[in-house]
């Protein structure tokens, strides 16, 4: 039987391979427009997790995302085609953007060839994807990208409207496009 949430404004369901742990709050099925996981467990958000409205989980056949215990995401755009995992108390601004492929050949050759099967309603294969990770108790400003690749370690700060590309350590600070480390944070200090 399909899953739906009670409180939910939009008319859809939840896909049976969505795990919503106790606790956890998905405002709307509205972010599922998009997700075509067949894995087992597409995702699964941790206790006391929430998705609040613009969350956007376009997750591809063979995509995983993990949202860890106590993570926040607000009107946050995951596009997902291998995986994608978000640490415990994790804070994901509006209109960020995680993106672990980017679907469409860098060729221009390829990418037209890519463009016309779509055109046509064929379903194109798309570029590999490869892992993002977001550590524990990370916060990424408002518009910012996290591209393929990426791992931003725990306790890190990614600046807003940042274009992040490359890593970025545990206990950092990180801003710009593309973004950069422009300081540590002590990991026992009460402010930074």
């Amino acid at each position: 039987m399909p899953q739906t949430l009670p409180w939910d404004w939009y008319d859809g369901t939840v896909p049976d391979n969505v795990v919503l742990e106790d606790t956890c709050y998905m405002e709307t099925s509205q972010s599922f427009q998009l997700f075509r996981s067949r894995r087992e467990i597409g995702l699964r958000m941790g206790a006391g997790a929430a998705a609040y409205t613009g969350a956007m989980f376009d997750v591809g056949p063979a995509g995983v995302v993990e949202i860890g215990r106590y993570a926040m995401l607000n009107s946050v755009w995951i596009v997902c085609d291998a995986k994608i995992e978000i640490g415990d108390y994790a804070l994901i601004s509006w209109n960020v953007v995680l993106m672990d492929s980017y679907r469409e050949p860098f060729d221009p050759v390829l990418r037209r060839r890519y463009r016309e099967d779509v055109a046509a309603g064929r379903s194109p294969a798309s570029a590999p994807g490869n892992p993002i990770r977001i550590g524990p108790n990370v916060w990424i400003g408002f518009d910012s990208c996290i591209l393929p690749g990426v791992t931003i370690g725990e306790g890190s700060i990614v600046g807003a409207r940042s274009v992040v590309t490359t890593s970025v350590p545990p206990y950092s600070v990180a801003a710009g496009n593309p973004a950069r480390i422009i300081r540590q944070i002590d990991p026992n200090s009460q402010s930074i």
